[in-house]
C-alpha cells in the first residue's frame, strides 16, 4: 500500500474496515496517495442484477467510496452531498477496481472523480463506468 504526505493511512484504513457495507462485500483499499485512492472488490454473484452483471447500485457505491476516500486523503472525513454516474458497459469481471481522483479542493467543496474497471482472470481490465462526487468537508 502506497502513502502520499499530509494525510493518515491508518485513519482511512480503519475506516473502510470499520463500514459494515465495505466488510460486506469485501472492499479492499489497495493504495491511497495525496488525492488519490485503488479499491478493489471481488466479483460476487450476490451483488449481481437480473441479467447477471454487477448491479447498479454497487456500482455506485464503488464510485463514490473511491470518490469519497480520494477527498479524505486531502481534506480529512467527508460526506457526500451530490453523486452522479454513467455505467458505459456491462459490469462483468472477476475482480473491480476502483480509482479516484480528487479534481478540486475548496474549503466548503472537494470535487473528486472516479473510474470503475472490470478485470478478467488475467487481469485485463475494462473500463466499465464513470462517477462524480461533490462533498463535503466534516468538521474534525
Amino acid at each position: 500500500m502506497t502513502t502520499g504526505a499530509g494525510f493518515d493511512l491508518e485513519r482511512l484504513v480503519a475506516t473502510n474496515a470499520s463500514a459494515a457495507f465495505n466488510r460486506l462485500v469485501g472492499l479492499e483499499l489497495v493504495s491511497a496517495g495525496a488525492g488519490a485512492v485503488e479499491l478493489r472488490m471481488p466479483w460476487r454473484d450476490d451483488l449481481t442484477q437480473y441479467a447477471g452483471h454487477l448491479h447498479a447500485g454497487m456500482i455506485a457505491a464503488l464510485l463514490d467510496t473511491a470518490c469519497g476516500f480520494a477527498a479524505a486523503t486531502v481534506v480529512g472525513g467527508v460526506t457526500a452531498s451530490h453523486f452522479s454516474m454513467n455505467c458505459l458497459r456491462p459490469a462483468v469481471g472477476r475482480t473491480f477496481v476502483a480509482k479516484g481522483s480528487t479534481v478540486r479542493t475548496g474549503r466548503r467543496q472537494v470535487f473528486a472523480r472516479a473510474e470503475l474497471f472490470a478485470a478478467d482472470e488475467r487481469g485485463a481490465a475494462v473500463l466499465v463506468a464513470t462517477g462524480e462526487t461533490i462533498l463535503v468537508p466534516l468538521a474534525a
